[in-house]
C-alpha cells in the first residue's frame, strides 16, 4: 500500500511567514481523508511546523522538535540541528519517514530524516507531492503581487491543487509575524 500526500509551503514577507497545507490524504488512487491538519504551532505560536509524509512518524518528530525548542530557549535554528542529528543518529527514529518545514518569523528551513537541515536561499519552500508546483506558484506570486506571504501560501496550494491529483483545496494557514 503506498501512502501518498500532501502539499505543504511556507512563505516568508514582510516580516510574516505563512504555512499553508492542503487537506488530502490519499491511499494508492483513492482519496482516504479530505481534512487532515498537517501545520501545528509551537513554543507559544512562535514557530510553525509542517509535514510531508507519515503522520504518526510526523507528529513524533513533532514531539521531539518541541522538547529541543524547550532545551534550546525556543531558538529555532539550534533545535532543528540537533532534531536532524538525533533523527539521523537514533536507531527508531532513523526508520521514521516525514519531511518538515519548521519557521519562525526570521526562518525557513527544511528538515529530512537523511540529516539534511537546508536553509532555501529565497523566501519560500515547498515539500510534498504537490509542493513543486506550490513552490513555483509562490515564486511568481511573491514576484509579481503584493499580497501578503498567507495569501500568497493559500494560492500556491490552490494553484496545486487544480494540477496536482494528491493535492485537494481543504487548506490550513498559519501564520507568525
Amino acid at each position: 500500500m503506498r501512502i501518498r500526500s500532501t502539499t505543504v509551503i511556507a512563505v516568508r514577507r514582510d516580516g510574516e511567514t505563512a504555512l499553508a497545507a492542503d487537506g488530502q490524504v490519499s491511499i494508492e488512487d483513492t482519496i482516504f481523508k479530505a481534512s487532515a491538519v498537517k501545520l501545528r504551532k509551537m513554543r507559544d505560536d512562535q514557530v510553525l511546523v509542517g509535514y510531508a509524509g507519515a503522520a504518526a512518524d510526523a507528529l513524533a518528530l513533532f514531539e521531539r522538535l518541541e522538547g529541543q525548542l524547550d532545551k534550546y530557549s525556543g531558538n529555532l535554528q539550534r533545535a532543528v540541528v540537533e532534531l536532524a542529528k538525533e533523527w539521523r543518529t537514533d536507531r527508531a527514529l532513523r526508520q521514521l519517514q516525514a519531511l518538515m518545514i519548521a519557521a519562525d518569523k526570521d526562518n525557513l528551513m527544511l528538515v529530512s530524516g537523511t540529516g539534511d537541515v537546508l536553509v532555501p536561499d529565497g523566501d519560500i519552500v515547498g515539500i510534498g507531492t504537490g509542493g513543486g508546483y506550490a513552490q513555483a506558484a509562490a515564486e511568481a506570486l511573491l514576484k509579481y503581487t503584493d499580497k501578503p506571504a498567507a495569501e500568497i501560501a493559500e494560492e500556491a496550494v490552490s494553484i496545486a491543487a487544480g494540477i496536482c491529483v494528491y493535492t485537494n483545496e481543504d487548506i490550513t494557514v498559519e501564520v507568525v509575524k
